[in-house]
């Protein structure tokens, strides 16, 4: 049966987040197991897209392609991690597979880039999306409430592959997790069905997202530095330290971001400023 999204005021609001604190990271980062996955009916869904057509389940149906969903925004770390690669995988695929990126909460809000209060500043920032990773495929909009983003989880930037009849066949939590999303793209155009059917790999997506996450920010402007800071301090320091490689390219950033990060918490450990239990 199909799943149907509904919304409550007081979720909606809730759902507008002006300034990320730690239980909304953490509250982002579980997995509940409740959410839809593999084998689950997605909600129905119609939504207006940034060049003036609809991602809906009907046009789902009708394509009679498998569709690959992302959710994600201007200021999500995760999000500018996953861009190139989405775009290479759209050159690759991009016949046989329907590509939507569903532009949903901004993930850290500053003052270039705030939290939308209208469903016409989403509308927005998701043409900022569209350009900023110069996207070739569809971008849609989620209504201001995130009816649509919140039936599936709210992770900042997720990814599925949805077959025409609106059944999930693979869900990723964390949609710069390109190798295996790729795997499971293959799969699917040849028929198969994609293994595994979930995948995590939580520590992976936010290391390499540390890479890329001065570009976010930077899109998002004043303030969402200084709330990551705030809200999330192991995080901050490995973005912060990230920028002293500014010079490599962003792939290039998180081995030796990722060494120095262990080298001080070995001295911290060393010095007796961290203890470990």
């Amino acid at each position: 049966m199909m799943t149907t999204a509904r919304t409550t005021r007081g979720e909606g609001t809730r759902y507008r987040i002006d300034r990320p604190t730690f239980a909304d990271i953490m509250r982002d980062l579980r997995i509940p197991g409740g959410d839809l996955g593999a084998g689950d009916r997605i909600p129905h869904i119609d939504l207006p897209t940034t060049d003036a057509g609809r991602f809906s389940s009907e046009s789902i149906a009708a394509d009679g392609r498998p569709v690959l969903l992302v959710f994600g925004t201007l200021t999500c770390p995760v999000t500018e991690s996953a861009g190139r690669g989405l775009l290479d995988l759209h050159r690759t695929y991009g016949d046989a597979i329907r590509f939507v990126v569903v532009n949903v909460r901004e993930a850290h809000p500053g003052a270039e880039t705030p939290q939308p209060r209208m469903i016409d500043e989403k509308m927005r920032n998701a043409g900022a999306l569209k350009g900023h990773h110069g996207f070739g495929f569809e971008v849609a909009v989620d209504g201001i409430d995130g009816t649509v983003h919140r039936a599936f989880g709210t992770r900042p930037s997720s990814a599925y592959i949805i077959d025409p009849s609106g059944t999930i066949v693979f869900r990723a939590h964390w949609s710069n997790r390109l190798e295996p999303l790729e795997e499971a793209l293959r799969a699917v155009v040849v028929g198969r069905a994609p293994l595994p059917t979930n995948v995590g790999q939580t520590t992976r997506a936010l290391t390499r997202m540390t890479a890329y996450a001065d570009t976010a920010l930077a899109a998002a402007g004043r303030g969402a530095l200084r709330d990551f800071w705030r809200a999330a301090q192991p995080v901050a320091a490995m973005i912060t330290l990230s920028g002293l490689f500014r010079s490599l390219p962003s792939e290039r950033r998180v081995a030796p971001t990722v060494a120095i990060t262990l080298a001080l918490c070995a001295a911290a450990v060393s010095a007796g400023l961290l203890v470990l239990q």
